[in-house]
């Protein structure tokens, strides 16, 4: 997703924040329903060459829900330099999204890592921590406001969306405990997906990234993607809920598209 991109890049950009967008893309895909234990697998490439793989898994009793996931990197990105991350969300869902409650993350690259803990109340950020810290701050930073935290969606379940709400087009607030960022969904057709549990027509969307806080500005990976007009994420309809969830999404760069790819999806 950088321009200088190379594949000791590209597996930062497949953890679960860098950028905030992917790891959306990945963490939100496991659909919900009263009372139900759920496994979703995901298979993360860059040109075809695999990159990453991640696993869900998704309990629901009533309203309240809990989405777990891990991601373990794959192929030479692996054999450069392994990254390994886990990721849990919970809260409750209501009628125009899944509200988080509590959001954690934390990822290791090689020798580097971190860890970032984020509790939410109806929407809104009342505390988010994140070890190591970025410390000191670049001159360029935009800061994140207490006004940024509010009425905000976390990274993994901040992707579902209700059938009865719009898929696209859609304005998506997501806060990942450093990031602020809008995601900008927009019609663009159907198309057909098979993978293990799912057969069908699926929704798909064109994907705008607006940075809001949260980082450097001016920084040529964050401006790359704010320029790039050709992100798609494909939705599908999970079967006996009212969700849709990413079963596909597609992000170019200047050396091959990042696909990340349902494997298995509610089955």
């Amino acid at each position: 997703m950088q321009e200088r991109t190379g594949l000791s890049g590209m597996k930062l950009c497949i953890g679960f924040r860098a950028p905030a967008l992917l790891a959306a893309m990945m963490f939100s895909t496991a659909p919900l329903a009263a009372e139900v234990s759920h496994q979703t697998d995901y298979s993360i490439a860059l040109a075809g060459l695999p990159l990453a793989r991640a696993s869900f898994h998704t309990e629901v009793e009533k309203n309240r829900y809990t989405i777990s996931g891990t991601l373990n990197s794959a192929g030479l990105v692996d054999i450069i330099s392994r990254t390994t991350g886990q990721t849990r969300v919970s809260g409750v869902i209501d009628r125009d999204h899944l509200r988080a409650s509590e959001y954690s993350m934390s990822y290791r690259s090689g020798r580097k890592g971190r860890a970032i803990n984020v509790s939410f109340r109806n929407g809104n950020v009342v505390r988010a921590s994140m070890v190591p810290k970025r410390n000191p701050l670049p001159k360029n930073w935009v800061p994140v406001t207490s006004r940024d935290m509010r009425n905000v969606l976390d990274p993994l379940s901040g992707l579902l969306i209700p059938a009865r709400a719009r898929v696209c087009p859609n304005t998506l607030p997501i806060f990942d405990g450093e990031s602020r960022l809008d995601i900008r969904l927009s019609p663009k057709g159907t198309r057909n997906f098979k993978t293990r549990g799912f057969e069908g027509e699926v929704i798909v969307c064109g994907i705008r990234f607006v940075p809001k806080a949260g980082y450097r500005k001016g920084r040529e990976d964050v401006e790359y993607l704010r320029r790039l007009g050709t992100m798609e994420i494909w939705y599908a309809k999970a079967n006996g809920v009212d969700v849709y969830a990413p079963v596909y999404a597609r992000i170019p760069t200047k050396i091959g598209a990042v696909t990340v790819s349902a494997t298995r999806f509610g089955d």
